[in-house]
């Protein structure tokens, strides 16, 4: 067992198209950079090769300023963490071979990190004396463009998976129907801001409700885009004449189907420690009716910082401190995993 009581931790992330490094000393966030890849847009979603290449220009640059920001030196890290999966495997590859490589030249010890635990874990990502952090177990909502779960945390090395979507992620359904509008990529940042003046009543969209804790999104972006072809059919303007009551009836329809999986995982385990994670946490839309749901249920919840929802090393790192203080360390035989389940690689 590693008896460093504040251990130095460097962090990399490159699941996807953000190339990521931050610092921690224990809890304490000293540095965190993000170098994200506009290229993308043009495309209307991610291309895995011009994303790998991306993370090979910038990795070197951003490491080394996270070291700088932070005011350490690569010889005084006690351990290099880096994402091992899931995510895009060009773009694994960068981080997992530049952690590998800092290890090997330097002799610091590897923590290799499931992104989903990073996620899940990131209400602990403390930047004030004030951060509340959720006590175990807790159960997470996780939300992103690939992953939509519900995932009962008996500790930081034990999660149970309980419920998942069958087929399309929230994330993604915001995606594809913000596309269906014209809207930008990533299109969910700009659902969130519509919906705001958006009457969330106008529209009834279908609620694919399944048995159980899992979760369908498919069914809601085939009603989605009917409602859409219907609309223009009668009206050319329409999306642009009710682009906001679209967003707003999106948006409530897609968190009213996530509120109301929580809130029956919350009666089945009896857990009243609820933590949200994930690309989508950052919807304002979410974080308010997650807020709302703890004072109703009398329960605690807690809401990750937006700079931690999105794909960042500081999750990474926080994931990390937990195997460390365990001296669960890899070799320099790992190798990344595009597809790995989020009770994987907890040991």
């Amino acid at each position: 067992m590693i008896r460093i009581t504040e251990p130095l931790i460097l962090a990399i992330e490159s699941s996807c198209d953000d190339t990521s490094a931050a610092v921690i000393r224990d809890t304490r966030l000293l540095s965190s950079l993000i170098s994200t890849q506009k290229i993308h847009e043009q495309y209307g979603g991610v291309v895995p090769e011009l994303a790998s290449r991306a993370h090979l220009s910038n990795i070197v640059p951003v490491v080394s300023e996270a070291l700088r920001e932070a005011n350490v030196a690569l010889r005084d890290v006690d351990a290099i963490a880096f994402t091992r999966g899931p995510g895009l495997m060009g773009a694994l590859l960068v981080g997992v071979s530049f952690a590998k490589s800092l290890a090997l030249a330097t002799g610091v010890k590897l923590l290799e990190v499931n992104h989903l635990q990073g996620h899940i874990l990131s209400p602990f990502m403390t930047t004030t004396t004030e951060t509340r952090v959720p006590r175990f177990p807790f159960l997470s909502l996780l939300v992103s463009g690939g992953h939509t779960q519900l995932v009962l945390v008996h500790n930081p090395l034990r999660m149970e998976l309980i419920g998942q979507t069958i087929d399309d992620a929230a994330g993604e359904a915001f995606d594809k129907c913000a596309k269906i509008m014209g809207l930008p990529y990533p299109g969910g940042p700009y659902v969130d801001r519509l919906a705001k003046q958006g009457n969330p009543k106008a529209f009834t969209l279908k609620r694919p409700y399944l048995q159980g804790l899992d979760f369908s999104f498919s069914g809601l972006k085939t009603s989605f885009l009917q409602l859409v072809e219907n609309g223009v059919a009668a009206d050319i303007d329409f999306v642009e004449n009710r682009k906001e009551d679209l967003c707003a009836s999106l948006q409530s329809t897609i968190i009213e189907i996530l509120l109301y999986k929580l809130r029956k995982a919350v009666a089945q385990t009896g857990v009243r420690q609820v933590a949200i994670g994930g690309g989508v946490a950052a919807n304002d839309g979410l974080r308010d009716a997650i807020r709302s749901l703890g004072e109703e249920l009398h329960i605690d919840v807690f809401i990750p910082e937006r700079r931690f929802t999105t794909d960042n090393a500081a999750m990474i790192a926080i994931a990390a401190l937990f195997k460390f203080r365990a001296g669960l360390f890899s070799d320099l035989t790992v190798k990344a995993i595009p597809r790995v389940s989020v009770e994987s690689l907890l040991n």
